[in-house]
């Protein structure tokens, strides 16, 4: 006779740990696409039911920044209670991990799955509360839901559908949940967000991505001393493609990292060319709220700076305000890191946020750009005039530079030269245009063959 309890128990745990998470005690991703594979089997043999959701709380990561990892661990155990609770013992509840959650209905229909994924949304905002700060704030999260009407689907075809159409709750507001059918809606907005991601992911392989340079105007010499760098796709039948139409599905599915790696080769070789006519030319080019704090990223500008035959301090790296206070301290590491190198770093939309003068004093940057909202108006509206005239002072009373964006004609770059800007960008000084076209305007301007002063 052999006792092989401990063994038992021992393989038991095994079996555990490689099927559940560990914080919840929910399948995992891995069990829960074994799940979804036997159900799909099930639909081949007996025709497709029932219904994927994929659910992620609103405003998480903040959850996390301010009130602290434990409280975050416990909210998301409270909702793990919730969901399991909710649900039959038919359905799958699994965290992916983070605040991602997926739910598998195999038996319901879509008002079925239309009343859980309301009752869950409901359950969350009543029940799940933050008890940080002056009073209990509630949690809400958005979910999307996908039912299963082909069964000639993958596992990760259907999550990734899921997962687009959560999204669209967010777009919509967040605190609630949108149903994908693709029997009501032939060209569905997830559908056109797959066959994007698909896009972008060809464009990067087949080097159709362009980048533009628009000119950055010194507005005390009237000389172009820099430009900013953006993006466009080329379609199929050579027309650029503007950012608007792929950087969000970029962002969505991770691959924004990869193009604004391909921007920062593209502003270094272009710096190369300028600096090599005018060797204090500055480039400026964006970076995503998503690359910030990326190891992958910070990485490859490294060696971008180190293998490139320029002067870092031309190179400047954008990112907007409202990412840089979405995560200051991520911010803050990313642009010691890029000063390190001796490139330089801007704040772009400045003003578009809230609080944007208290995160002066947690960010580190070179210039300010200066939201267009309160340019554009600022020739003659007097609240605009004000603001302008404040982040001038601010930045300047810091030794810091300011660029007002979106100048558009000669009564706006008069009235933000009266307010001591120091550089301008917009359609008045030049529409982006390739690369080419900036190279020669500098060369002219360099042989002071560049025309009156502007």
């Amino acid at each position: 006779m052999v006792d092989v309890s401990e063994r038992t128990r021992y393989e038991q745990r095994l079996a555990d740990l490689a099927d559940k998470d560990p914080l919840t005690g929910l399948a995992n991703r891995r069990r829960f696409d074994a799940e979804l594979e036997s159900h799909l089997d099930r639909c081949r043999r007996h025709g497709a039911t029932g219904a994927l959701l994929m659910l992620d709380l609103d405003d998480f990561k903040q959850v996390n920044d301010t009130l602290g990892h434990a409280t975050g661990d416990l909210v998301i155990k409270n909702v793990a209670a919730l969901l399991r609770n909710r649900l039959r013992a038919v359905d799958v509840v699994a965290r992916f991990g983070g605040d991602e959650f997926a739910l598998l209905l195999p038996e319901e229909d879509r008002e079925g799955a239309e009343v859980v994924a309301r009752d869950v949304v409901a359950l969350i905002r009543e029940e799940v509360m933050l008890l940080g700060g002056d009073r209990p704030r509630g949690v809400t999260a958005s979910v999307g839901v996908v039912l299963v009407q082909d069964d000639l689907l993958t596992p990760g075809e259907l999550v990734s559908m899921a997962d687009m159409v959560m999204y669209d709750a967010k777009d919509a507001g967040r605190d609630q949940f949108v149903v994908h059918d693709s029997s009501l809606f032939s060209v569905p907005r997830t559908g056109a967000r797959i066959a994007w991601t698909e896009r972008i992911h060809h464009a990067l392989h087949d080097d159709r991505f362009v980048a533009l340079a628009q000119p950055v105007l010194d507005l005390a010499t009237g000389r172009v001393t820099g430009a900013e760098l953006l993006i466009r796709l080329v379609d199929e039948d050579g027309g650029l493609v503007p950012p608007g139409h792929f950087l969000y599905i970029a962002e969505r599915s991770d691959l924004i990292r990869d193009i604004d790696l391909l921007m920062a080769e593209r502003a270094v070789g272009v710096l190369a060319r300028l600096q090599a006519v005018d060797p204090g030319f500055c480039v400026e080019v964006n970076l995503s709220g998503h690359s910030v704090g990326s190891g992958r990223v910070g990485d490859g500008i490294e060696q971008l700076v180190r293998d490139g035959a320029v002067d870092p301090h031309g190179l400047v790296f954008e990112i907007t305000e409202t990412a840089a206070v979405a995560d200051i301290q991520t911010a803050r590491l990313f642009a010691e890191r890029i000063q390190a190198l001796g490139c330089r770093f801007a704040l772009d939309d400045f003003g578009a946020g809230f609080g944007s003068f208290y995160y002066l004093k947690h960010l580190l940057f070179d210039y300010i750009k200066i939201d267009g909202e309160f340019v554009l108006g600022c020739a003659d509206n007097p609240t605009d005039r004000l603001i302008v005239s404040s982040v001038v002072d601010i930045a300047h009373g810091l030794g810091k530079q300011t660029i007002a964006e979106y100048v558009a004609d000669a009564e706006v770059m008069a009235a933000v030269r009266s307010l001591g800007v120091d550089l301008a960008q917009g359609f008045h000084i030049g529409r982006p245009q390739p690369v080419e076209d900036l190279l020669a305007r500098v060369q002219r301007q360099s042989t002071g063959a560049a025309g009156p002063r502007v």
